[in-house]
């Protein structure tokens, strides 16, 4: 959680350095985007556990869904664009998407990894 958090707030931090016109770009306030990535990370995480149980390939099949989940993330920004906001801004919030994807998926199969099967005796 407070690794896609910071996350967020340093793309927010680097994309209106670098971008200053989209400084004070709404979806950039903390509490708008911190709700989301919340929300976010905790399916994330919740999503780990099941597949876990449900899959011979838990890793796999955790990747490929992380991967469609951000691109189904990516239509509200093209939603973004149609309806105005700046290239730029829509780009950081994106980029935003892709940070916290990584950040889940890695904490989820590196400190969170499948244990082994217990055997009954």
């Amino acid at each position: 959680m407070i690794g896609s958090l910071a996350a967020d707030a340093i793309l927010v931090a680097a994309g209106t350095r670098i971008f200053p016109g989209i400084a004070g770009y709404g979806h950039f306030r903390f509490d708008d985007y911190a709700k989301l990535t919340i929300i976010g990370v905790l399916i994330g995480a919740a999503g780990w556990p099941v597949l876990t149980r449900i899959s011979s390939a838990p890793r796999w099949l955790y990747g490929w869904l992380t991967i469609l989940i951000s691109l189904a993330l990516f239509l509200p920004d093209a939603w973004l664009l149609v309806r105005g906001s700046p290239l730029t801004a829509v780009a950081v919030l994106m980029a935003m998407h892709v940070a916290i994807a990584v950040i889940i998926y890695s904490a989820m199969v590196f400190v969170a990894p499948v244990r082994g099967v217990r055997r009954r005796n």
